[in-house]
């Protein structure tokens, strides 16, 4: 099932928690702190900013990941929105050894929003943490791996740069609603990024699209005989027919008609989306995602940076892209 975007963001995550969604984050308990104690590293406050709790000593037990590790993994994750300022509140031992807990309190600049605080584990490997019932990267760089996994693999339709240097792929299933509304926010990203290789690949939820499948290994052959420009006038086509998914015959209709409209004759795309070696493509595109920790369609993927894109507005989102970018050295315009 599609999850929403603030509790998948928010109290898993820790990736997305944007103002108008950070108010779906539980508040957590933490340690109360001596009136003296010195505070912890913390960004630059505005003069309006939250006034933080001072820090407790006796409350960082645990030698790793140390505080300025923490806040440059929040630097990455949040510092896309200028608005948001965190306090590491805590790192604590935990009972098993080299796993540690960290507390994280959450305000904005404004001092409007009530303080807020997420927790995480980090693992002895430093490279991932914990957060709800998600294991994530962590780290100063937390998408190093997975931007060098797409490079290597993410090998769907195109369209924008031919150059790797700053990829977006979309994880989508044709049948999928809400990837159906987020193709205006991707034709958005095609004109705002014209430097930025967008990439689709194939997730099909067939547990609940039946015609997911088909679709998929459609699109495949699509790509397969006729390019890139072809897949994405065939997507069009079946997201704009996407009711027609709904039955068997209506679904071959829908296939077969989008195939027409990007070109191609249908006869020799069903053909071809017949043979097992189409089923193995598509099954290779899902084990990438599965590998990656998608987990919902639309999920997008930044120079490696997971992106559940239900409910995001496109403005929050090209600030992700315009962030990340930056992070990376990379020109995306």
């Amino acid at each position: 099932m599609i999850r929403s975007y603030s509790a998948f963001a928010c109290a898993a995550a820790l990736a997305l928690c944007t103002a108008a969604s950070s108010h779906a984050t539980a508040q957590q308990n933490v340690p109360a702190a001596p009136a003296e104690a010195p505070a912890a590293p913390a960004p630059t406050l505005g003069p309006a900013a939250p006034v933080f709790p001072k820090v407790d000593p006796a409350n960082f037990s645990a030698t790793q990941p140390t505080t300025q590790t923490v806040n440059d993994f929040l630097q990455a994750t949040w510092g896309y929105d200028a608005n948001r300022v965190w306090q590491v509140q805590a790192i604590l031992k935990t009972q098993v050894e080299g796993i540690s807990k960290v507390v994280v309190l959450i305000g904005d600049k404004t001092g409007k929003q009530k303080l807020s605080a997420v927790q995480f584990f980090a693992l002895p490997d430093g490279k991932h943490i914990i957060a709800g019932d998600e294991v994530l990267p962590f780290g100063a760089h937390p998408w190093t791996d997975s931007r060098a996994t797409l490079q290597e693999k993410a090998d769907g339709p195109y369209r924008g740069a031919a150059s790797k240097d700053f990829e977006i792929v979309e994880f989508a299933d044709f049948q999928c609603p809400h990837c159906k509304d987020a193709q205006a926010n991707m034709d958005k990203l095609a004109v705002d990024f014209p430097k930025a290789r967008i990439v689709f690949q194939n997730y099909p939820l067939v547990r609940i699209h039946p015609a997911a499948m088909q679709a998929a290994e459609y699109g495949n052959c699509v790509a397969k005989l006729g390019g890139s420009t072809a897949f994405f006038q065939f997507a069009s086509a079946v997201y704009d027919g996407q009711a027609g998914l709904a039955t068997s015959d209506g679904a071959m209709l829908t296939l077969n008609s989008a195939a027409t409209k990007a070109g191609l004759d249908p006869a020799k795309v069903g053909a071809c989306a017949a043979l097992p070696a189409t089923a193995a493509d598509v099954a290779a595109s899902v084990k990438l995602g599965q590998s990656l920790n998608v987990v919902e369609t639309p999920t997008l993927f930044i120079n490696g940076r997971l992106v559940p894109m239900g409910g995001i507005p496109y403005d929050t989102l090209k600030q992700i892209v315009q962030y990340q970018a930056g992070l990376d050295g990379v020109a995306a315009q």
